[in-house]
């Protein structure tokens, strides 16, 4: 019975993954935009430039996808889309399965099977952390794939897969490399899976409860949108973050560009401003929606189909 919530969990997640990956690589490639390989140097403009010009202004989602497929080919839209696969079976089945594992034990029997909101957000910190322990090695290898197509053709990785990936970054770069900014993937995880599994679960409650609609699509998909809204508010800044810190190229003998996700965090504000931190939010709503709604309205179609077993 405790394993049918991870099987349901790791369908809709792959699903989901699958069909939004074009938008997530998108949000990477925003995320990683005004990013120098050596940070410092932004900070300290020499005396004969005491006043550099100002920017140019970034290109938004449409303008990113059209640049990348003209570059790159309609297929390097799905660059990376076997590490999303893994990744999906590996965070995403564990943070899915464990949060209902929670959901039903802390679940108080005399009010219908519902729980209080505060213990809602705690199943899925839980959950999210835990899953993205396990899911990291394959979240690096994401960003990476996502990544490479923007680095000159001298510079990049060239990882034919996910597991290619993986093999490279233990020979290469140690196995502790799989890790690579799990601090940030846990954190980033906690926040999504309590904002979107939480307020999934309290939305469509709240729906049901006021009758506003019935259990059905239209509340699956109302109420999964606005989860993911929240979701995409509380995690961009830490997404940003993990995907530099995970994205970063460390040369032998050479200092990391970030020597963590903090000192990551201090050089993009005081080189790109603080709303640099909420660089790629439009294409990450514009992925986290769908991907939400995807997510709960297959999860509830699974459920349906598995209810017997």
């Amino acid at each position: 019975m405790g394993l049918k919530g991870f099987v349901e969990g790791g369908i809709a997640s792959v699903v989901a993954g699958c069909s939004t990956h074009p938008l997530d690589l998108i949000k990477v490639r925003m995320q990683l935009q005004g990013e120098t390989t050596q940070p410092s140097l932004a900070f300290h403009p020499t005396s004969a430039q005491p006043h550099p010009p100002p920017p140019a202004p970034k290109p938004g989602p449409i303008a990113v996808g059209i640049k990348l497929v003209q570059q790159e080919g309609l297929l390097a839209l799905y660059s990376g889309v076997s590490a999303t696969v893994l990744r999906q079976l590996l965070y995403s089945t564990t943070r899915m399965g464990l949060y209902d594992m929670f959901k039903k034990k802390w679940s108080d029997p005399n009010s219908g099977g519902t729980m209080p909101l505060s213990k809602k957000i705690g199943a899925g910190l839980l959950a999210g952390g835990i899953g993205a322990a396990v899911g990291n090695p394959a979240d690096v290898a994401m960003v990476r794939m996502q990544a490479d197509g923007r680095l000159p053709p001298a510079q990049r990785r060239n990882y034919n897969s996910v597991l290619d990936a993986i093999t490279r970054m233990i020979k290469n770069e140690g196995v502790t490399s799989l890790w690579r900014g799990s601090g940030l993937t846990v954190n980033r995880a906690m926040l999504v899976t309590a904002s979107q599994l939480a307020s999934y679960d309290e939305f469509k409650e709240m729906i049901l409860k006021r009758g506003l609609m019935r259990d059905g699509l239209g509340t699956h998909v109302t109420a999964s949108f606005a989860a993911g809204f929240v979701a995409a508010v509380a995690s961009n800044p830490v997404d940003v973050i993990k995907t530099r810190v995970m994205n970063m190229k460390v040369e032998a003998g050479a200092a990391a560009p970030y020597s963590g996700a903090l000192d990551c965090a201090m050089k993009t504000v005081r080189a790109e401003g603080p709303m640099a931190l909420y660089k790629g939010f439009i294409p990450t709503i514009t992925r986290q929606g769908p991907f939400t709604v995807v997510l709960f309205v297959t999860l509830e179609q699974v459920r349906k189909l598995l209810k017997d077993f």
